[in-house]
């Protein structure tokens, strides 16, 4: 990180102006929907849309923002081939990214950007090819993904209905322009409220019972709310289902 910056912490509390927001949409860890807080002559703002795909939330409108962070990993899942971009409206600024990523990393590795380059590819032409004469449809990403998600938060919820010991984050539905449905937000982290009255701290309280989950002061939150992986393997997520649910 630059020496001219530091962290400030929540941009609702900021004073002054000259700074860079940081600004995740959806949010992470609850998944809301966000936009910038400040606004001055000389601030910038950063958008953060590693999980604005619609497996996660209605896509309501084009993202248009001066700078915009992607990554692979959360749209598809290839989390090893570490590959992400941005799209900048601003060239100076662009450069000066390119040139950064360039003498901090040494480029991006050329067999990361064309594998890289294929899966999009393959994920964009189902969508807009028309499918093979005589052939099944084309397997469609976004689509088996909103599935999976939806049937994954079905299940939390009802895990944690079968506990009676913690709430969830309020979700919000919407009109999806990519799907052309109108569909409930599916966010890749569920926000885990503890509603036992003697437990102060959620995290320790999961650990006790093998759950691993990110403690809500490290968001800026309480300690009774944890962070939830709602993207892990299908062994592990039944596996944190059945200890979920047998906490009472």
């Amino acid at each position: 990180m630059s020496g001219h910056y530091r962290w400030a912490g929540d941009a609702n509390v900021f004073t002054g102006d000259e700074y860079i927001e940081l600004v995740c949409s959806p949010n992470n860890p609850d998944g809301a929907i966000r936009e910038a807080v400040l606004s001055s002559g000389t601030g910038k703002a950063i958008h953060d849309l590693v999980y604005y795909w619609p497996q996660y939330t209605p896509i309501t409108g084009p993202a248009a923002h001066d700078v915009m962070l992607f990554t692979l990993s959360k749209i598809t899942g290839h989390a090893g081939t570490r590959l992400g971009w941005a799209l900048v409206k601003d060239r100076e600024v662009a450069r000066k990214m390119v040139y950064f990523v360039d003498r901090s990393s040494i480029g991006v590795a050329k067999d990361a950007q064309l594998r890289g380059a294929k899966i999009l590819g393959v994920v964009s032409d189902a969508y807009e090819l028309p499918p093979p004469v005589a052939a099944a449809p084309r397997p469609r990403l976004f689509d088996f993904a909103r599935r999976r998600m939806a049937d994954r938060w079905s299940a939390l919820r009802a895990a944690v209905a079968a506990s009676g010991a913690f709430c969830l984050q309020e979700v919000t539905s919407g009109y999806c322009n990519f799907t052309k449905q109108t569909v409930t937000t599916c966010p890749a982290f569920a926000w885990l409220r503890c509603e036992k009255e003697d437990v102060e701290d959620c995290a320790v309280l999961l650990a006790g019972h093998k759950i691993v989950a990110r403690g809500g002061t490290q968001f800026g939150g309480d300690a009774r709310c944890v962070r939830v992986n709602m993207l892990d393997r299908d062994q592990v997520f039944d596996v944190l289902l059945q200890r979920l649910s047998s906490i009472k």
